[in-house]
Formats: C-alpha cells, structure tokens, sequence
C-alpha cells in the first residue's frame, strides 16, 4: 500500500531480483573500471586518475539531480564530497593494512 499510495510505484511492475542484479554488477564495474582508465590508456600520472574519477562522480550526481528533480549542481557536488570522502576513507585503510602486512 505505502508503495503504491506514497512513491506512485506498482509493485507488480517491477524488475525481477534477477534482472536488478545483473544490472547492479554492470553498473558497479563500469563505476569500478573508471578510476583506470587512465592507466589502460597509458598514462602513470595520479592526477589522471583524480580527475577523471571527479568528472565522473560530479556527472553521476548531477545526472541523479536531474532524473530526481533535486538541484543539479548540489547533487553533483554532494556525489563529489561523498566519493572524495570514500576515496579517502579506502586510502587510509589501505595504507593502515600495507603497513601492518610489509
């Protein structure tokens, strides 16, 4: 009822789990391959990696903005801050476990 009443949503039209899952995998590793497509295209440069990865997630955001009807420029920002933080966060563990296992 509260999907139906609330969100405008038929439960009955919605996508298999299935379906949703394969999709998921698809869309996580085309996220994933973004932050490489720097070194598969043959540059060693970090900063390649940073921007690319900054383009993207701000487009993401802003893209999400859009479709939700949100400001578009906030939403891209807020993807911006919320990845940096996440980019961060996998950095510093990342460096905690190399430092312990080296």
């Amino acid at each position: 009822m509260h999907t139906r009443e609330e969100l405008g949503v038929d439960p009955t039209e919605l996508p298999s789990p299935v379906l949703a899952g394969v999709a998921s995998l698809f869309a996580f590793s085309l996220g994933a391959l973004v932050p490489l497509l720097p070194y598969l295209l043959g540059f060693r440069v970090l900063a390649a990696t940073f921007i690319i990865t900054a383009v993207a997630l701000a487009a993401g955001g802003m893209t999400v903005g859009r479709l939700t009807g949100r400001p578009v420029l906030r939403s891209g920002f807020r993807q911006l801050i919320l990845g940096g933080l996440a980019i961060g966060v996998t950095f510093y563990i990342g460096n905690l476990v190399g430092h312990h296992t080296g």
